[in-house]
């Protein structure tokens, strides 16, 4: 029963604006490095962050950035049952993007039995299977970022790309330690945007009794400010609708962003 407790409080507490039943994450095994060496990732979908216990996450859009701009192949790709396994050589000083986007519509509708329908993909499959004069319709364009940053030496500068939902931070992601705080910034489309939902959660919720997650919303000028008081990987969501839409069969737009972050102790 406790542990029941701890699903449905983590649910209410790290879903923000409709964001996904199973939470998306990929985890680095360091996030900032000495030395040229290898990092092992895990990506996968969750009830709970970091915890294995759902689907494996499809890493075939996945980009790794090096800091001069090249891009870095994920090499030893294992698809489990339950996590994507996969490692990347880092050899370049700077930092480093692990990025994966993902974008679509999704549907919602009720059947001619009254059943709940739904659907997730592309413009061309929606319009295969997705009736247009479904009951109850309701088509929305998603958008969805999944980060990580990994450093190796100094830190390097970060720039957004301005499309969708994307975070700016006062502090490099790869410096956090515990008890400094760090300002973050949430830009949509390249502009800081009031009323961002953000989530953050530290690891290892299974051996709480509680998810002890940090809820913001984000002020007039896309700001929120965090302090960490303990060390290890956090998860970041961040979630906001609007009706930018880029296709006018939606008729809103959802937008989330996904980070892993590592706070090191003093």
């Amino acid at each position: 029963m406790k542990k029941i407790l701890v699903l449905v409080s983590l649910a209410l507490g790290v879903s923000a604006l409709g964001a996904q039943a199973h939470g998306l994450w990929i985890r680095p095994s360091s996030t900032v490095l000495s030395s040229i060496q290898f990092v092992t990732f895990d990506a996968a979908t969750s009830s709970e962050p970091f915890q294995l216990d759902h689907r494996p996450l499809a890493i075939d859009d996945l980009k790794i950035i090096a800091p001069d701009g090249g891009e870095v192949t994920p090499v030893n790709v294992l698809k489990g049952e339950l996590r994507t396994v996969f490692d990347a050589r880092f050899d370049k000083k700077g930092t480093y993007r692990v990025e994966l986007m993902r974008s679509g519509f999704r549907a919602n509708w009720k059947d001619s039995d009254n059943k709940p329908k739904r659907f997730m993909g592309t413009p061309e499959a929606l319009a295969k299977e997705v009736p247009a004069n479904a009951t109850d319709l309701k088509i929305s364009e998603t958008d969805t970022r999944v980060e990580n940053y990994i450093t190796l030496g100094n830190p390097s500068e970060l720039k957004p790309s301005n499309k969708g939902l994307e975070l700016v931070a006062s502090t490099h992601p790869n410096d956090l330690v515990t008890g400094e705080p760090v300002e973050l910034t949430f830009l949509v489309d390249g502009k800081p945007t009031a009323d961002v939902e953000v989530a953050i959660v530290r690891d290892q919720v299974r051996y709480r009794n509680a998810p002890e997650a940090q809820n913001y919303k984000t002020d007039r000028n896309g700001k929120i400010k965090v302090s960490f008081d303990q060390a290890g990987m956090y998860w970041l969501d961040a979630d906001f609708k609007d009706d930018h839409v880029s296709n006018k069969i939606a008729k809103e737009r959802t937008l989330s962003y996904v980070l892993t972050l590592e706070v090191l102790p003093q």
